[in-house]
């Protein structure tokens, strides 16, 4: 920091955080891929790109997707699986000094709970629960749109592992607020959202969809009011901390979201744009207070509220 009359250190579920500014999952690998650009460990905390059980090949081309206000995606969670992570990339994820959670999906709640269980391991700091995805016991309805999938999963994954656990909701609901609620009764430390949001493009010259798997998920600045809302939505509900992204591209929109009520935020799309974007993200940050006078991260969190 600059200037030491403004503290930027971030309580997160019992971690402590040089500040609040986190990655978000998928869009930059385990974090060290941003290593060429910055620093990483001067970041609060790197979430990992999904990891499930086994290898995933994910869906074919194309996975990506460009629209005017952001960016379409259908990866289909591609991945090498978690003996490879551990193997492989958490020796290499070790040597940043700073905190890693690991973000995990699984197609039941017993994958979800073996991952749990595997991944509880030194140099990992926490989990991060992806319950977007299909419950292929429940007819393939994602577990984060059933409020007592939603419990169910994060109370399996809270019996398998002593890490702090942040579970990551869908935004594709008609109530974020029962979802957020079920996961916080089902032993959730944390709640971390938006995910992405449904949507599609169509080619108008081959009259198909642009993705290969037709639907994909949302990203970038199309989605920021919608997940600004349901942070101010979720805050009001919850008495565990929130993490806000969602189409934060710079330290002006990660500030909406603290007050919101985030007490950390993630930075998505915005890597792909520029990939040392944190790093400007947590001096706006610091600036802001200064210029407001507020002393430390705690007072600003929520301050919308009342």
């Amino acid at each position: 920091m600059t200037d030491k009359r403004v503290d930027l250190t971030t309580d997160l579920m019992g971690l402590t955080l040089k500040n609040p500014v986190m990655t978000a999952s998928g869009t930059c690998g385990s974090g060290i891929e941003l290593l060429p650009y910055m620093d990483v460990s001067k970041l609060g905390a790197i979430v990992g790109k999904g990891t499930t059980l086994n290898n995933k090949v994910g869906n074919p081309p194309g996975r990506l997707m460009q629209t005017p206000g952001g960016l379409l995606n259908c990866i289909g969670l591609q991945n090498q699986g978690a003996d490879y992570f551990l193997t492989e990339i958490l020796p290499e994820v070790r040597k940043v000094d700073t905190h890693f959670f690991a973000n995990i999906s699984g197609n039941t709640v017993e994958e979800y709970g073996i991952l749990a269980e595997k991944l509880d391991v030194d140099g990992i700091s926490g989990l991060e629960v992806n319950i977007s995805c299909p419950n292929v016991k429940s007819g393939g309805l994602a577990f984060g749109t059933v409020p007592e999938d939603a419990r169910s999963v994060t109370e399996e994954v809270k019996k398998r592992t002593g890490k702090p656990v942040l579970v990551k909701l869908s935004p594709n609901v008609t109530d974020i607020t029962a979802i957020a609620q079920a996961v916080e009764e089902g032993g959730a430390d944390g709640i971390s959202l938006i995910n992405t949001l449904l949507g599609m493009s169509i080619d108008i010259e081959t009259m198909k969809a642009s993705l290969s798997n037709t639907f994909g998920g949302l990203s970038g600045p199309a989605v920021k009011p919608v997940g600004l809302r349901m942070v101010y939505q979720v805050y009001q509900k919850v008495k565990i901390p929130i993490v806000g992204l969602g189409g934060i591209m710079n330290a002006e929109d990660a500030i909406e979201y603290l007050l919101a009520g985030a007490t950390a935020i993630q930075l998505g799309t915005a890597n792909l744009v520029n990939p040392a974007v944190g790093i400007e993200v947590i001096k706006g940050i610091e600036e802001y207070m200064e210029r407001k006078n507020i002393r430390n991260m705690q007072a600003l969190v929520g301050k919308a509220h009342g």
